[in-house]
């Protein structure tokens, strides 16, 4: 391990990488980044180290607490970026980073290095994290797509102004074709950071009438609190009209969606024969901020910088984007309990690093396997029976190896034997490699 780590981590998985793309010929037209973290138990001392600039570093990762996505924050983490392929989820380069490392900070960086050291051309596919000033002009000449955060105020106003235009029938059915069902979306032309972009104002239905639903939860909600703070506004004293005042005015500034209105203030005695005021009021709801939270329901922004000559169609960014989650099925891969891959027994942070890059490696030989598969099964038009024993073209791997439970290897009079192998798992061999089959003898 200290070997590897010595020799440089992600040097090396760049160097396997670019062989398995020419071995395999992956596809690497679209890339996914996205980062993940692991938690960490125990005690690490490099939290105490002085953090280096650029994305680079000759220091070990410092272990400290940051932003959890694993949701226990009270544990220190170390994070790991990964850049995918869309052809099959091959892992094209990972990097471990510090505890406390911000995906906005670091995406631009990566992306530059990535570039420096791979021969091939491929558009760039990300969150929002990537979508800064900074990072932008960074990446200038790169391709790219991301989504756009709504804290940019043009994307504000643009989700909740365009006017989508409903589409045709025939025009449905071509989205069914290629899996768009229930989206609409609209193009506008925009220069940010310098840099002229295509923003497209895409509308899920599916996602509408989540947020939807959402908002009247939340809608709900709210009601049921400003009358519970109404029921203790009218048992509050107060020593003034100004001190109830100042008390609503203060209510009112956390509501969302109502605002107590048609306030009463009455002036009475306590029992102490001391005069003090007495407050009422009646909830009504924001008519204009619950419209515009309807408007933006599922809504989002995507952006590209391939315009004019490279332009894209709305339908191949969308798809793009969707497959982000090529990455995070990487993610999930890294941590699924049942290939007791996310569990440390290092205390060492470059051994710890180092086994992230053999987990990582894992991936790649999961991914591949899973690829080949699907891309046999595809050529002959068969599937196999998945989970619910329906026929499918797109089997995981994980669930082809639960398949394969219960085979044994039996010696007679020096004659070796395999047990238990149906013509559905025979079926299955035929479309690995040979180097796979070899160990049911039958290469």
């Amino acid at each position: 391990m200290d070997k590897l780590y010595n020799y440089g981590l992600n040097n090396l998985f760049i160097e396997i990488i670019l062989s398995v793309i020419k071995k395999f010929k992956i596809d690497t037209k679209y890339s996914h980044l996205d980062a993940t973290s692991f938690h960490l138990h125990g005690e690490y001392k490099s939290e105490d180290k002085k953090e280096e600039e650029g994305i680079i570093r000759e220091r070990p990762i410092i272990i400290t607490k940051g932003y959890s996505r694993d949701h226990r924050p009270d544990l220190k983490q170390c994070v790991l970026d990964l850049i995918t392929s869309s052809d099959g989820d091959i892992p094209l380069l990972m990097r471990v980073g510090d505890g406390n490392e911000a995906d906005k900070a670091v995406f631009g960086k990566i992306l530059v290095e990535f570039k420096k050291q791979i021969i091939f051309d491929s558009i760039m596919v990300c969150d929002s994290a990537l979508y800064s000033q900074e990072n932008l002009k960074l990446i200038e000449h790169l391709k790219w797509i991301s989504r756009v955060p709504m804290t940019i105020k043009r994307a504000k106003e643009l989700v909740r102004l365009v006017e989508i235009e409903e589409i045709s029938l025939e025009e449905r059915e071509k989205r069914v074709a290629v899996n768009l069902d229930g989206y609409k979306w609209k193009e506008e032309i925009v220069n940010y950071a310098g840099i002229k972009q295509v923003w497209l104002v895409v509308e899920s239905q599916k996602r509408k009438e989540s947020d939807l639903e959402k908002l009247d939860k939340k809608l709900k909600k709210e009601k049921e609190q400003v009358e519970k703070l109404l029921k203790e506004l009218k048992k509050e004293n107060f020593e003034n009209p100004e001190q109830a005042l100042y008390k609503l005015k203060g209510i009112n500034k956390k509501l969302n969606f109502f605002e107590i209105k048609e306030v009463q203030i009455t002036e009475s005695k306590s029992k102490e024969n001391k005069t003090i005021y007495k407050m009422s009021g009646v909830g009504h709801k924001k008519p204009e901020e619950i419209e515009i939270m309807r408007k933006e329901a599922g809504r989002f922004i995507l952006a590209t910088n391939l315009v004019d000559d490279e332009k894209l169609t709305p339908s191949e960014i969308i798809t793009n984007y969707k497959n982000q989650q090529s990455c995070e099925r990487g993610f999930r891969f890294l941590k699924d309990p049942l290939f007791f891959a996310d569990s440390f027994f290092v205390e060492n942070p470059e051994r710890i690093e180092t086994m992230l890059f053999l987990m990582s490696l894992c991936l790649l030989v999961y991914n591949l396997g899973q690829r080949e598969l699907r891309s046999s099964l595809k050529r002959i038009k068969i599937g196999i029976k998945n989970q619910l024993g329906k026929l499918t073209i797109s089997p995981t791997l994980r669930w082809v190896f639960q398949c394969f439970q219960g085979i044994h290897i039996l010696t007679l009079n020096g004659v070796n034997q395999i047990i238990n192998l149906t013509s559905e798992r025979h079926f299955i061999l035929n479309y690995l490699p040979s180097s796979c089959q070899k160990y049911y003898l039958l290469s």
